[in-house]
C-alpha cells in the first residue's frame, strides 16, 4: 500500500493562495446558482414559454463551447490569477444584467456571455489551483471542487431566500454582483504571482522548456491528441452521472419507483451530497493511494451504484445507488484536469481548456441521449448509460497521472533543499 505523502511546512503565502483559490471556486459556483431560483420570476416577467426559457438557458453552454477555447490565450497574456478573479467580476455584472433584459433575445445574449465567462473562469481557477497544489507538494485540488459544490448549494439557498422574501430581482442580483465582485477582487490579492510554470519542478533553463515542447510536439502530437480525447471521454462520464441526478433522478423516482413528489427530489440530493463528501476526503485518499487508483475504484463504485438503483427500483436501493454514483465520480474531474494540465508539449491552459470543452459537450449530449433512449425503451433502461460511464472510467482511468503532484525535493536535516 502506498504511504501517505510526508507532511511539509506550508508557507503563509501558500495558505493564503489556497484560501484565495477556494474563494474563486466558491464564487464561480454561487453566482449562477444564486440566479437559478429566480428563473420562474424571469419567465413570468418576460412571459416566456417553457421552450423559450429553455432555449435562453441553453445559450449558456453554447457560449461556454464557443468562447471557452479562448482561455489559454488569456491565461498566457494575463495570468490565471487575473483571468480567474476579474473574470468573476465580469460574470457578476453579466448575471446582474439579466433583470434588465426586456426581450428573449437580450436574455439569451446575456446568458451567452455569462456562459462564455464561466468557461474562461473555470479554466483559470483550475490552472491556478494546480499551481498552488504543486507548491504545496500534495493533493489539494479536490478540496477546491468541494468548495465549488458548497458554493452551488449556498447560491441556491441565497436565491431561494431572496425569492421567498420578495426581494426585487434587480436589487437582489445587483447587490450580489457588488458583494461577490468585491470579494473576487480581494481574493486576487492573495493569489500567486509570477509565471504560470513557476512551481513546476524542473531543472531546465528558461529557453529549454520551449525547445523541449517543440521536440515533444514533433514526436508525440498524435499520442497527445488521443490522450486528450480519452480524457474528454472520462470527463464526459461525470457529466452523464451528474445529469442522471439533476435531470432524471426525480422523474425516475416518480415513474419507476413510484414515490411522491416530496421524496422524488432526494435522488439528486443524495448524489450531490455524496459527491461533495467524496471531494472533501478525496485529497487524503489521493495522497495515500494515488489518483489513478482512486478514480478507477470510483468508476467501479459508480457502475455498481447505478446498477443497484436500476436493478432494485425501491426507495432505499435507489437513493443508495444514486449516492454511490455521486461518490464514485467525486475525484474524477480534478484528476482528469490535472492529467490534462501535465500533458507535455502543450501551452499553459490548453489541456485544461480542451478537457473542459469536452466536459461541457458531455453535459449537452447527455440529456438528449438519455431522453431518446428512454422514449425508445424506458428510463430504467436509459440509466444503464451511467453504468457504462462507470465502467468506462474503470477501464480508461489507467491513462491518468498516478501522482497528484510531482515528487518533492528530499529534506536534509529537517530543511528542504
Amino acid at each position: 500500500m502506498p504511504s501517505p505523502t510526508p507532511a511539509r511546512t506550508v508557507e503563509p503565502r501558500l495558505r493564503h493562495a489556497r484560501a484565495g483559490v477556494s474563494v474563486i471556486f466558491f464564487l464561480n459556483a454561487v453566482l449562477y446558482a444564486n440566479l437559478v431560483p429566480r428563473l420562474p420570476d424571469i419567465k413570468d416577467r418576460l412571459e416566456l414559454s417553457n421552450a423559450e426559457l429553455g432555449g435562453a438557458i441553453a445559450a449558456m453552454p453554447l457560449g461556454a463551447l464557443v468562447a471557452g477555447l479562448l482561455a489559454p490565450v488569456l491565461i498566457q497574456r494575463l495570468g490565471s490569477a487575473k483571468v480567474g478573479a476579474f473574470g468573476l467580476v465580469l460574470l457578476a455584472l453579466a448575471v446582474a444584467g439579466v433583470p434588465l433584459a426586456g426581450t428573449w433575445l437580450v436574455l439569451a445574449g446575456l446568458l451567452l456571455v455569462a456562459g462564455a465567462l464561466d468557461a474562461v473562469v473555470d479554466v483559470a481557477q483550475n490552472a491556478h489551483g494546480f499551481r498552488v497544489q504543486r507548491a504545496y507538494g500534495r493533493s489539494i485540488v479536490n478540496s477546491f471542487h468541494a468548495v465549488w459544490s458548497l458554493g452551488a448549494v449556498a447560491g441556491g439557498l441565497l436565491g431561494s431566500a431572496a425569492a421567498g422574501l420578495g426581494i426585487p430581482l434587480g436589487a437582489h442580483l445587483a447587490a450580489s454582483a457588488v458583494v461577490f465582485g468585491a470579494v473576487a477582487v480581494v481574493a486576487y490579492r492573495f493569489l500567486l504571482d509570477g509565471p504560470e510554470d513557476a512551481e513546476r519542478a524542473s531543472a531546465t533553463t528558461p529557453d529549454e522548456p520551449a525547445r523541449a515542447a517543440r521536440r515533444l510536439l514533433g514526436h508525440a502530437t498524435g499520442r497527445t491528441v488521443v490522450l486528450l480525447v480519452v480524457l474528454g471521454v472520462l470527463a464526459s462520464s461525470e457529466a452523464f452521472v451528474q445529469d442522471a441526478g439533476s435531470t432524471w433522478g426525480a422523474l425516475y423516482m416518480r415513474e419507476e419507483v413510484g414515490t411522491r413528489a416530496a421524496v422524488a427530489g432526494l435522488a439528486f440530493v443524495a448524489l450531490q451530497v455524496a459527491m461533495t463528501a467524496g471531494r472533501l476526503v478525496g485529497d487524503r485518499l489521493v495522497d495515500r493511494f494515488g489518483q489513478r487508483r482512486v478514480v478507477r475504484v470510483g468508476g467501479a463504485v459508480t457502475a455498481l451504484g447505478m446498477g443497484l438503483a436500476v436493478a432494485f427500483p425501491a426507495v432505499p436501493a435507489t437513493l443508495a445507488g444514486f449516492a454511490l454514483s455521486g461518490l464514485g465520480v467525486a475525484t474524477l474531474v480534478p484528476a482528469v484536469m490535472h492529467t490534462a494540465d501535465e500533458l507535455p508539449g502543450l501551452p499553459h491552459g490548453v489541456g485544461l481548456t480542451v478537457v473542459g470543452w469536452l466536459l461541457r459537450l458531455g453535459f449537452l449530449i447527455s440529456p438528449a441521449l438519455i431522453g431518446i433512449v428512454a422514449d425508445a425503451t424506458s428510463l430504467r433502461a436509459a440509466l444503464l448509460s451511467v453504468v457504462l460511464a462507470g465502467l468506462a472510467v474503470l477501464l480508461l482511468g489507467r491513462v491518468l497521472t498516478h501522482q497528484a503532484v510531482a515528487p518533492q525535493p528530499t529534506a536534509v536535516g529537517g530543511a528542504e533543499r
